[in-house]
């Protein structure tokens, strides 16, 4: 596997990495092990919390350098890229704050005796992680298991590798002992090696359910735990109440950030048939508005997408629904550039029998439906294989609670499109994957619940 960054503006080669060789990789392992087990026997709590609130001043203080590195690698723009920067510090900064309430042993009642169970860390954890979001990706994994006493190795996207240098770069400046955090070069045959080894005590994974279902098999025969976040297929239900001036507001964030390539990004937007033509107007107008362009030009709102080969697979799908009945209202036009560009393109009549109808489609490209009813569109958008999020408009918010209660999908979204908060869970159900991450629930994903119980 070549670790390689290609700017995505240009498809100029920026850098190049070695593979990991298996000799560093067992070293990192053992490294990562014998933390694991001196954090476990001693306490160090208070060190890793100033250790993560020096990652997060160092995010800020150098800002614009881990957004440029993000932009060269996978092309988001770099007004973007700064915002998931300032992100990844409050994450930091969230765990740093919260280890003792999150550690903190949780009494049980019995009247049998004394009861309590304690939290305590695993083992060193591996993450496979994607290229869309180089660094939040990494941070909401390593910031709880850091500060619970699980040392992480990482084997980020094959196209980001620059990112995932300044991660581990970033972890050793601000202090923490080496074998904390660990980036990886390796192949999927030494993923295999890491997972069987008895030192690693988990993994997670971010992408395709193809990889998913590949790292939960290869978990499973030496049963390890695992949490999966792969993908969606998000709806966005604009109910008979909704507030059409907040609309507006919110569609170019809900469907073209990071140029659509957001797993929780509205991708099929649900309408009233009443409402139908009105909202395709709308919708078109928006995405006439995006302005692509050189990702670090502040001016500039639509990125590349983050290969030449991620513009192919979206080029291809957007055929594939229309070589099967679907109809084109707006974009799929070519951009003469040599950048990896998509123009924002807007779909319509996608049946069930449509291939593209259970696809997620990774990029700047909209789905609409026409529905008779409230009850039809719960229907359309729990009819789908994922359940990751989803958005509910309304100005009635008493409404849009009681119609987000009825869709089956792991997170739900009032009158915006996604979000991503450090104390808000993350996560989905289906074939979005399970386990939560961010939040409480994120900190307990790798976290052993230790019964002590003493009887009468």
């Amino acid at each position: 596997m070549a670790y390689k960054t290609i700017y995505p503006y240009t498809n100029e080669v920026l850098h190049e990495f070695e593979n990991t060789s298996d000799e560093t990789l067992e070293t990192v392992l053992e490294a990562s092990h014998q933390l694991y087990k001196k954090w476990r026997q001693e306490d160090h709590l208070a060190e890793r919390q100033e250790q993560l609130h020096q990652v997060a001043s160092l995010l800020r203080r150098d800002r614009d350098k881990y957004a440029e590195l993000m932009t060269k690698d996978m092309g988001k723009l770099f007004t973007e890229a700064q915002g998931e920067v300032d992100l990844c510090a409050d994450i930091a900064d969230y765990y740093a704050d919260n280890a003792e309430k999150f550690l903190k042993s949780v009494p049980l009642e019995t009247d049998s005796g004394q009861a309590y169970y304690l939290k305590q860390s695993t083992g060193v954890i591996l993450a496979v992680e994607p290229w869309n979001f180089p660094y939040y990706q990494i941070m909401r994994v390593f910031a709880p298991n850091f500060i619970v006493g699980n040392p992480m190795v990482l084997k980020h996207a094959s196209i980001c590798p620059a990112s995932a240098q300044a991660f581990e770069e970033l972890v050793l400046e601000a202090g923490a002992e080496k074998g904390a955090f660990t980036n990886l070069f390796v192949s999927y045959d030494q993923v295999s090696t890491v997972i069987a080894d008895k030192r690693v005590a988990g993994v997670c994974l971010t992408g395709s359910e193809r990889g998913g279902a590949s790292i939960a098999q290869e978990a499973g025969k030496q049963l390890k735990k695992t949490t999966l976040e792969l993908g969606g297929n998000d709806a966005f239900i604009i109910l008979d109440d909704a507030d059409w001036d907040k609309l507006e507001s919110v569609l170019f964030y809900a469907r073209l950030y990071n140029a659509g390539q957001v797993c929780t990004s509205s991708k099929r937007f649900i309408v009233l048939e009443k409402d139908y033509d009105r909202f395709l107007e709308l919708i078109t107008k928006i995405f006439k508005t995006a302005k692509w362009g050189d990702p670090m030009d502040p001016e500039t709102t639509l990125a590349p997408l983050s290969s030449a080969q991620a513009k192919q697979d979206i080029l291809d799908q957007i055929q594939l629904a229309l070589d099967n009945g679907a109809r084109l209202v707006y974009g799929n036009e070519t951009i003469d550039h040599p950048g990896n560009f998509v123009m924002p393109t807007i779909l319509t009549d996608i049946k069930e029998d449509n291939p593209i109808f259970h696809q997620e489609i990774f990029g700047p490209v909209a789905s609409v439906y026409k529905v008779a009813s409230e009850e039809e569109a719960i229907a359309l958008a729990n009819n789908s294989n994922y359940g990751l999020g989803g958005t509910v408009f309304s100005s009635n918010p008493e409404h849009a609670e009681a119609v987000s209660a009825k869709v089956e999908t792991g997170m739900s979204f009032i009158n915006s499109g996604w979000a991503s908060l450090p104390e808000l869970p993350f996560g989905g159900i289906k074939n979005s994957g399970y386990g939560r991450e961010l939040s409480e629930l994120g900190f307990t994903a790798f976290v052993n619940e230790h019964l002590v119980y003493t009887p009468k």
